[in-house]
């Protein structure tokens, strides 16, 4: 068997060749290396331990279990159970539609995943950030910063359900530009067809793809990257020029001041030379007021797209109605090629000294003729046209409001944010609380760390969630918040001692890291570089091969035995025991060890 790592770079040495066709790729699953690399890169996942409509999870995993499921893929009888179907809360207060496939699909999904990855990442354009290897909604954001510097309208895209009306047919025809196996593609439509169980109810599924399926995303790739290199194409038609022409009157002043400063030193008379110093002054300080290039000039124009998933943006050097064209050639785009519609409401055309709002920020690009000099000393407008990355106060508002450390409050008119203990947080040991808020502080300040005024997330944010975890421990200890201060305040930190498992005496240390803004992100065009696939060393398989039971080290056929997290172990059991000295949530048992574990279960 081949190393799954060759194959896959293998098929990536292709994929930047546009009119490259793979074939016999269905070949790559009869490989139980591919298996097993899949296996081992999502085994660890929580989720694995919620059983699909067949009633299985990841526990009892074996090699007999994979070997199974590639018989059934090599005959092809191999058909996917549809996922169930469960509904998870949306932040509008609405509720989403969640699939859960069965661990065997989750399995056959995730090697196919990887097959996907290797044949389209190369493919792929630099514009699109979402569901990639090294890519994320930073990237694309800063992306939007380095690009889109200028821009005087933006135009924000919103496509109606775009996860739940992509057409299978045309999916299908898409990937056929690249993929000339009929089998593999079966195999994809298999997966697009195998539907859903709602209330015990078979539901079939005509368009979409599988909603928690692990190849959806980059199924959703594949098939907006069709309007990706449209939009490549549209902007090289749409750009032109290679520069702005001159502001005629900032050539006038420049004439005047170049003048000027040759005049000056030939000069004698002392009254003049002053007049014309004050001049000169004063017409450099009129230059820097002034915009240096023509902003109306219709010899140059530019375009800007950037995607991340289903949301993407446009940036516009250009007129208002060349956008609602563009607009217009978007919407009949996604009609035509992708059976898509575009939400006209949504699909907004903001000016860009407002602000457009993209992937939770807000967005804009600045207006502000302030200076700095260089390090050669000449003075430079270095912030005017750059595009700000705004965390608007509402964004804040709602968080703080979903997690419910706040409540607003009305006072001579004027809202007020007053800070509120979390009342269902109280069970939790004091170290849990103060772990809970960290967890939830790094979160939120982690994705909003490259805003323009992230330092002010500390004054807002960070100020009511302190106080909101002063409250929370005050309701739980009855105590006031000037007590809790007072008893656990060490060395300017607020820390909460605790026990470990090893008896030790710890420190839960509240947040006081900070909220400086980041500016390291890197955004290099991943076209540039090769992307190099890499198999996780197959530790868990190699386990699983040695036929040894990790709990008696009895020799002979053996399963894997999972658990959705170590907290749930009590030790009360040799094999929790085991897992819990092991620190591992897996644990290879033999027949008579599992058979034990699975009654203990019961």
């Amino acid at each position: 068997m081949r190393n799954p790592e060759q194959v896959l770079n293998i098929l990536a040495g292709h994929s930047n060749e546009p009119e490259y066709k793979y074939e016999r790729l269905y070949r790559i699953l009869f490989n139980e290396q591919m298996f097993f690399a899949a296996y081992q890169r999502m085994y660890a996942k929580p989720g694995n331990m919620t059983p699909g409509t067949d009633g299985k999870t990841e526990d009892e995993m074996s090699i007999d279990r994979i070997n199974k499921l590639i018989e059934s893929i090599k005959d092809e009888t191999y058909s996917p159970n549809p996922a169930k179907r469960i509904y998870i809360p949306k932040k509008n207060g609405k509720m989403r539609p969640l699939g859960i496939p069965s661990f065997e699909d989750k399995l056959v999904q995730e090697a196919v995943r990887m097959v996907l990855e290797a044949i389209y990442e190369g493919h792929f354009e630099w514009t699109s950030h979402g569901f990639r290897p090294n890519r994320s909604c930073h990237t694309a954001l800063k992306s939007l910063q380095n690009n889109f510097n200028g821009a005087k309208w933006f135009i924000e895209g919103d496509i109606k359900g775009f996860f739940d009306n992509i057409d299978h047919d045309v999916l299908i025809e898409i990937m056929k530009g690249r993929i000339a196996d009929d089998r593999f593609l079966r195999l994809i439509r298999k997966f697009l067809n195998a539907g859903y169980m709602e209330e015990w109810q078979f539901n079939k599924t005509y368009s979409g793809t599988p909603q928690g399926g692990i190849i959806s995303p980059i199924l959703a790739n594949i098939y907006l990257d069709k309007f990706d290199k449209y939009m490549n194409e549209y902007a090289n038609k749409f750009n032109k020029g290679t520069v702005r022409s001159r502001n005629k009157d900032i050539c006038k002043l420049n004439s005047r001041v170049h003048y000027l400063k040759r005049r000056i030193n030939e000069v004698e008379d002392v009254n003049v030379r002053t007049r014309m110093v004050e001049e000169l002054h004063e017409k450099q300080k009129r230059i820097l007021t002034m915009p240096s290039g023509n902003d109306m000039d219709r010899n140059f124009r530019r375009l800007r797209y950037l995607r991340y998933a289903d949301d993407f943006l446009i940036g516009v050097i250009g007129t208002k109605n060349e956008c609602e064209t563009i607009k217009a050639d978007i919407t009949k785009f996604m009609q035509e090629k992708l059976r898509l519609e575009m939400s006209q409401e949504k699909t907004l055309i903001t000016n860009a000294q407002d602000s457009a709002k993209f992937l939770g920020y807000e967005i804009y690009v600045r207006k502000d003729y302030a200076t700095k000099r260089n390090s050669n000393g000449t003075v430079r407008r270095y912030f005017n046209g750059n595009v700000i990355l705004h965390v608007s106060r509402e964004v804040i508002k709602n968080k703080l409001l979903s997690l419910e450390a706040m409540k607003v409050v009305t006072k001579r008119g004027k809202e007020t944010w007053v800070s509120k203990g979390r009342t269902y947080m109280i069970d939790n040991e004091a170290h849990e609380i103060v772990s809970q808020f960290n967890t939830e502080i790094r979160g939120f300040y982690n994705y909003y760390s490259i805003a323009n005024n992230a330092s002010a997330l500390g004054r807002s944010f960070g100020c009511i969630m302190k106080f909101s975890m002063y409250k929370t421990l005050a309701q739980k200890l009855n105590m006031s918040v000037r007590k809790v201060i007072e008893t656990y305040r060490k060395d300017n930190l607020f820390a909460v001692p605790f026990v470990n498992k090893g008896g030790e005496t710890k420190y839960r240390v509240f947040y006081n890291e900070g909220y400086a803004r980041k500016t390291d992100c890197e955004t290099a065009p991943s076209d540039n570089l090769p992307y190099m696939f890499k198999t996780p060393s197959l530790s868990l398989i190699e386990r699983l091969t040695t036929k040894t039971c990790e709990l008696c080290g009895k020799h002979g056929e053996v399963v894997m035995h999972h658990v959705r997290t170590l907290k749930e172990l009590k030790g009360k059991n040799d094999w929790e025991r085991k897992m819990l000295y092991m620190h591992r949530k897996t644990l290879v048992v033999c027949a008579e060890c599992n058979a034990k574990i699975q009654s203990c279960d019961k």
